[in-house]
């Protein structure tokens, strides 16, 4: 059975509170034979065990920001910023199918933000679509 709203919040707040610094902890979202797949760059991985090992070895501080999280039945869309090593914000799309009470498939978009283009603004709201994001540059690495 899917996790209700309250119960999923937490286990994917603590997935990237956990994510960088505790790889056991931040994959108990996972199944077993959970796929994670990165359209980007084409990459494909098999099994909890391929993805947590190799993000274990992750040769970068990493820190996430949630923004956003929609769900419907069993698929979940998150929408977090991510720092490496407190370079300035990118942006992330997380698509997570969930099988139960886990996640069996995700997909990760990862992209840079740039500026509103000028010629726009007549038409732009004075909202913006998401508050500022918090500083990501000097930040203490993840413990």
């Amino acid at each position: 059975m899917m996790l209700d709203e309250p119960e999923l919040l937490r286990a994917l707040n603590r997935h990237w509170e956990f994510s960088g610094r505790d790889e056991d902890i931040s994959h108990e979202i996972y199944h077993d034979d959970a796929v994670l797949e990165f359209p980007q760059s084409g990459e494909r991985f098999e099994g909890v065990h391929n993805f947590r090992e190799w993000r274990r070895r992750y040769p970068a501080a990493l820190r996430f920001h949630t923004r956003r999280i929609t769900h419907r039945e069993d698929l979940v869309l998150v929408e977090n910023l991510i720092s490496y090593d407190g370079a300035p914000w990118m942006y992330t799309v997380s698509l997570m199918h969930f099988r139960e009470d886990k996640v069996a498939h995700e997909r990760i978009y990862i992209m840079d933000g740039w500026p509103a283009p000028e010629w726009r603004k007549p038409w732009r709201a004075a909202t913006t679509a998401d508050p500022p994001a918090p500083p990501a540059g000097g930040l203490p690495p993840a413990e």
